[in-house]
């Protein structure tokens, strides 16, 4: 379930491989979206378009129809997009986490951080612990 050219954090983010620029994809995991339930609106504002934010930072909020959930990076990088498509069909998380659903395009400033998420194998470990 959970795709092994993925790397995730303990906060349930994942993110892609880099690029040969170390640019990556970031989202939520499958878990977090099914623990979530429908998701009805996505707050990132913009104006994190071309700043730095450190690993662990909240970068947004995720709101479903029972909760709300803080975002947080998986690792400190440099913000390059926001997946526009979430902002009016939020819902696209929930129907495919793991590509149209990414949420942050990003630059990743320490590869030392990425290095030291979690493998697929790991985080289902992970979760399963926690239920």
């Amino acid at each position: 379930m959970n795709p092994n050219n993925l790397r995730y954090s303990k906060n349930h983010e994942w993110i892609s491989i880099p690029n040969e620029k170390n640019q990556s994809y970031v989202g939520i995991t499958f878990f977090a979206q099914n623990e979530l339930g429908d998701i009805v609106y996505l707050d990132v504002d913009s104006s994190i378009i071309g700043k730095k934010l450190k690993i662990e930072n909240t970068f947004g909020t995720i709101e479903a129809v029972k909760t709300v959930s803080d975002l947080f990076m998986p690792v400190s990088g440099l913000i390059l997009e926001i997946n526009k498509k979430l902002l009016s069909k939020p819902e696209l998380i929930n129907k495919n986490s793991y590509h149209e659903g990414w949420i942050l395009r990003i630059k990743i400033l320490h590869m030392k951080e990425y290095d030291q998420l979690m493998f697929s194998e790991e985080y289902q470990k992970y979760i399963q612990g926690s239920k």
